[in-house]
């Protein structure tokens, strides 16, 4: 057992000096691979914060359907369960005339003529019942129910803001265009990554050949061999990954106190800062895992094929 720790810990100590020893071609392979973390880390806040908005906007929007005169309350209840019966419905609320009258004067309370209009008149506020949709991006399911034969003959008008659909529909744009431009940005710098750390550890071979050789000579296993060069390049994505999360950290810092900015453009900054700090391990503890995950395999693809052409 002892005589393994020993080894483990040459091999470790050997990786790091070559670390330090290949510090122009470490730095290279390293800031490849701060992007392509930066990248992945910036898209998951990005995905995560819209994905908020979205849920936020879609809580205060509603399909609202003003049912006939004609219609009857056991009709329009009816019609309120067979919406809650639907997929996309969240939750179905059926107002009476008289309770959709109540709301009307609950939400206008401050204008003193209106009320007074209602008061001369007869109820003119037709029964109701109020639709909060799971997903925006289905409403038309909603309305293609509500047009059948039987259902249309119900109501008079369905109501839906367009200004706030028009929000969503861009929210959630966006989201998808993120996310589709995070997936293929980070799978290209990823390979790019890979392919420096490659071109690295070969050109670390090629200058340590050698040394490699007279190792193999004095009966040198392979992974003594390759353990320095796989420690080396697994520095480098813990390094990476510190750097990423400082970077995306300096970035909230900056716009939170510098440029006192709660929003850039669809991204709700306070939102991301606290999603951030408050998943800070977690996404820290990705960042380590798929940095060491970038160098690791690199260093083991360069060595396995390199090492054996090199040792021969």
């Amino acid at each position: 057992m002892s005589r393994k720790v020993i080894t483990g810990t040459r091999v470790i100590r050997t990786g790091m000096v070559n670390f330090v020893r290949n510090t122009w071609l470490s730095i290279a392979a390293m800031a490849v691979m701060i992007i392509t973390l930066t990248i992945v880390l910036f898209s998951i806040i990005t995905n995560a914060t819209f994905t908020n908005t979205v849920a936020q906007i879609t809580n205060k929007i509603d399909v609202s359907v003003y049912l006939k005169d004609t219609t009857t309350e056991a009709q329009g209840s009816d019609l309120a369960n067979k919406l809650r019966s639907l997929p996309n419905a969240k939750s179905v609320i059926y107002l009476s005339k008289d309770k959709a009258l109540e709301r009307y004067r609950e939400q206008n309370q401050g204008n003193t003529a209106l009320l007074a209009g209602l008061s001369a008149t007869d109820n003119p506020i037709p029964a109701t019942i109020q639709i909060k949709p799971r997903d925006l991006n289905k409403i038309q399911d909603l309305r293609d129910y509500l047009n059948t034969t039987v259902n249309r003959q119900l109501w008079d008008d369905v109501t839906y803001r367009d200004d706030r659909k028009a929000a969503i529909d861009k929210i959630a744009h966006a989201t998808d265009l993120m996310r589709r431009a995070g997936v293929i940005t980070v799978a290209v710098f990823a390979f790019i990554s890979v392919l420096i750390i490659f071109n690295t550890i070969q050109m670390a071979i090629f200058n340590r050949r050698d040394e490699i050789t007279i190792m193999r000579l004095l009966g040198a296993s392979t992974w003594y061999i390759r353990g320095p060069f796989v420690v080396e390049t697994i520095m480098y994505g813990i390094i990476s990954a510190l750097i990423s999360v400082l970077l995306i950290h300096s970035l909230f810092v900056a716009s939170n106190s510098a440029l006192q900015a709660s929003s850039l453009g669809l991204l709700d900054i306070n939102y991301a800062s606290r999603y951030f700090n408050s998943h800070l391990w977690q996404l820290l503890g990705m960042q380590l895992a798929l940095g060491i995950l970038i160098g690791a395999v690199s260093s083991y693809i360069a060595t396995k094929r390199y090492l054996k052409f090199k040792s021969k």
